[in-house]
């Protein structure tokens, strides 16, 4: 019982230093987790608005490109309509001479933050998240034109990002069977 008498233990004061430096040093701990989760989250997002902005510019190009095909020598004409944030072109796939308003006429425009892809079946999402879509259109002197029969070449620019950063990108396409 003497040794116990005189074992010395921790004060209360010591115990509450202690338990001061453990909270601070905690609290430096979950300051910089929460600024690494920070960080990650921003980049998740930025890393998917390029993903979306590029897949969406990749298959716009890919299908304009197509604009105006017309293997049977109808007088096809490329544009439909060329607007601002709304462009329909056609192409004739099957080669028959008459345009599938289900398959061969397209329409891509932006709802609210969706860009759209209308083929005949209703507008079909391609992307979300969209801020602006803008379509610039350039006749054969390379001068900016209103005319959809004068189109041939467009400069999709599309912005891309709600939550966190936005991405903005931006594609030439030239049409490879307009008349203009």
């Amino acid at each position: 019982m003497e040794r116990w008498r005189a074992a010395r233990g921790f004060t209360l004061t010591e115990l509450l230093v202690s338990l001061a430096v453990l909270g601070l040093l905690l609290a430096g701990v979950l300051t910089l987790q929460q600024t690494g989760l920070a960080s990650y989250v921003w980049g998740a997002a930025r890393v998917e608005a390029q993903q979306s902005a590029r897949s969406a510019l990749h298959w716009m190009a890919k299908e304009l490109r197509e604009a105006g095909y017309d293997p049977a020598g109808a007088g096809l004409a490329a544009i439909v309509e060329a607007e601002p944030a709304r462009v329909t072109f056609q192409r004739d796939l099957n080669g028959n001479g008459v345009i599938d308003p289900t398959r061969e006429r397209v329409s891509y425009l932006l709802r609210g933050t969706v860009l759209r892809r209308d083929a005949g079946g209703g507008a079909q999402p391609v992307i979300e998240g969209v801020r602006s879509l803008t379509l610039s259109y350039f006749d054969a002197a390379g001068a900016p034109t209103a005319d959809p029969g004068q189109v041939t070449s467009l400069w999709i620019q599309v912005e891309v990002g709600l939550r966190g950063p936005s991405v903005t990108m931006g594609t030439a396409v030239s049409l490879r069977n307009a008349g203009g």
